[in-house]
Formats: C-alpha cells, structure tokens, sequence
C-alpha cells in the first residue's frame, strides 16, 4: 500500500452505519505496528485539521491511522446524540479496527476523546489519545469531565491548545496521563493571526508530540 492511499470502509453497528478511512503504513518502509483510531467531535467529522494532519505524518512511522466516522455523521445529520449512542457506536467499529491484528490505540478529538476515555478499559484498547480533551463546557470549569480522562486504565495522552476554552492545560487535574500543550491553540488548534507561532507549526507541535509518545508506547 503506498503511503497516503486512502480505504474507506462502512461497518454497520447498533447505532447504525459508521464509516472507517484508512490510512495505512507504509509498508516498504516501516511495517504497521499499532493502529492509531481517531473519532471526530460532536461540531465536525474527520476533515478536521488535527485529524488530517496525523494520518498524513504517522503512516510513514509504522502507525496505521484510522480515521473513524460516527453514524450520526455519515447519515448526514446535524447534531450528535448522546454520549450512551456514540460509545455503541464505537464499540460496533472496534472489531473492524481490531481485525489487522495490532494494538490499537483509541482516539479522537474533543467529544470523540470523550467516548475513546470511556470504551478503553472495556475494549482493551493499547492506549488512548485524547485530542481537545473537553475538561469542561466554555466558562462551566465545575462541570468537570476528569473522571472520564483519568479513569481509563491505560496509558493516555491529551494534546490541548493553549487557550482550549472546553480546559486549558493549567486547569487539567494530576493523573497518570500525558499532556503536550500546543501554544495559543484553541479548541481546533487554531492560533491567532497575531500568535508568534503559525498554524502549520501548531500542527507540528501535535504530530511531533503524539509521535513521540507512540513511538515510547510498548
């Protein structure tokens, strides 16, 4: 498979038809060792800029990236519905984001970060990968989220713009997590016009991050 070749693949779960885009490693250089499942948020799918720019950078480093679509998504509605359907969502795709055989690490950004936190422990996900963790909703930091974030029994990582309204990094609990902060980044990692750092370096603060830490995953 050559690297950037794209396979879209639908599996019908409980919640409906849900959607997986391979990314796949690339094989002539780096053979596949983990499977890297990235969920969208509840405010977009899987063209956000988090998302595409690690299926273009971890495919050449031997992670296999699976960006993965919730039903809701793919039948085209407008709102995600609760948190109980996502989770059946996601455990309908984890057969098929099993079936290479290698470790999957389970992710995804914002409300999929949620559902990745709260399936790990039951699917017996590797790891988990929490893109925009949301600590909490905008201006509402005593509707904490942490239970989800430091409950899941595995090795996590959060990746968190510096000025994240849903938590910045300073707001994130001690635990037995990782956390790479992307400086000036909001809820999409976006930085403003006037930040010292540009979008594409942002960007690169995360894959380099995430990069690092699979790279430290067993």
């Amino acid at each position: 498979m050559t690297h950037g070749a794209e396979i879209v693949q639908t599996v019908d779960t409980d919640a409906g038809t849900a959607r997986i885009t391979w990314h796949r490693a690339e094989a002539v250089k780096k053979k596949a060792r983990l499977v890297l499942a990235a969920g969208h948020g509840a405010g977009g799918g899987i063209e956000a800029p988090d998302l595409r720019a690690l299926a273009a950078e971890l495919p050449a480093h031997g992670v296999t990236v699976a960006l993965v679509e919730q039903p809701w998504r793919v039948a085209g509605k407008k709102l995600a519905p609760a948190p109980k359907t996502l989770d059946a969502g996601w455990r309908g795709l984890w057969p098929a984001l099993a079936a290479p055989g290698l470790p999957v690490v389970a992710g995804g950004r914002s409300a999929g970060a949620r559902v990745a936190c709260r399936t790990a422990g039951e699917l017996g996900a590797h790891a988990v990968l929490a893109l925009s963790f949301p600590l909490h909703p905008p201006g509402r930091p005593e509707r904490s989220r942490a239970a989800e974030l430091l409950g899941t029994g595995v090795p996590t990582l959060v990746v968190q713009g510096g000025n994240d309204p849903f938590g910045r990094p300073g707001e994130f609990p001690e635990g037995a997590y990782g956390l790479v902060e992307v400086p000036y980044g909001d809820h999409g990692f976006a930085v403003p016009k006037r930040a010292p750092v540009g979008r594409e370096q942002a960007l690169t603060v995360l894959t380099d991050g995430v990069l690092k830490w699979v790279s430290s995953l067993g």
